[in-house]
């Protein structure tokens, strides 16, 4: 029945996620230091995973390269990113003017360009709830470059799981639990330092662009 096809796809699509997790993810754990940016890039361009958790169970296990594996799950994530970010690309400009104006697109546009790098590095720094996708999906469509894009990306998700694998060898894998109750403390936080932080550049170049243009005047 009609009705009845929304909620039996949305189940079979959930059976299809479980099976990845149960047979996709223990394959990919094999691997070892290859293995963590296996989920991290599968992490990031399609099938959402723990991917806290999974790395915090790889650097417990193997403490003394912790920061081995963030290097190649930051890696991974840059290079897994590109699939969502391409969509953006391809047809996302399409898909945001279905949904809002011309006019505040473009102010949209303007704000994306004028900090690219930050408004990519600091979600990818943040834990969830953080709607990673949608920042990177943003980033297509605006047209950020292909290699700022996938800096931006691994410096953020490096500066997160370093300080997440820290962590977790002070206080053991439950820090990933601390993490998460605390997670959307920590994104208003960040939040909050990030346009704190874009604020005052703003007033910085401000008053720059003010002191330059009575330097030409007073010449």
């Amino acid at each position: 029945m009609p009705g009845g096809r929304g909620p039996c796809l949305k189940a079979v699509f959930l059976r299809w996620l479980a099976k990845c997790d149960l047979v996709l993810l223990p394959f990919l754990a094999k691997f070892g230091i290859w293995g963590v940016g296996a989920v991290a890039m599968l992490d990031s361009s399609t099938i959402p995973v723990p991917m806290d958790l999974i790395l915090a169970g790889y650097v417990w296990a193997d403490k003394g390269h912790f920061w081995l594996y963030c290097l190649l799950a930051a890696v991974g994530s840059a290079i897994g990113g590109l699939l969502p970010y391409g969509l953006g690309r391809a047809g996302g400009e399409l898909f945001l003017l279905k949904r809002v104006n011309r006019k505040r697109y473009e102010r949209m546009r303007a704000r994306f360009e004028r900090q690219e790098f930050l408004a990519m590095m600091i979600p990818s720094m943040l834990p969830p709830p953080t709607p990673w996708k949608a920042f990177v999906f943003a980033a297509g469509v605006f047209e950020m470059r292909v290699a700022p894009f996938m800096l931006a990306v691994f410096c953020g998700r490096l500066v997160r799981w370093l300080l997440l694998s820290l962590l977790v060898l002070k206080l053991g894998p439950g820090a990933v639990e601390i993490v998460a109750h605390h997670g959307l403390a920590l994104l208003a936080i960040v939040g909050g330092l990030a346009v704190a932080g874009f604020a005052w550049w703003y007033v910085r170049k401000k008053r720059a662009g003010k002191l330059e243009g009575l330097g030409l005047i007073l010449k």
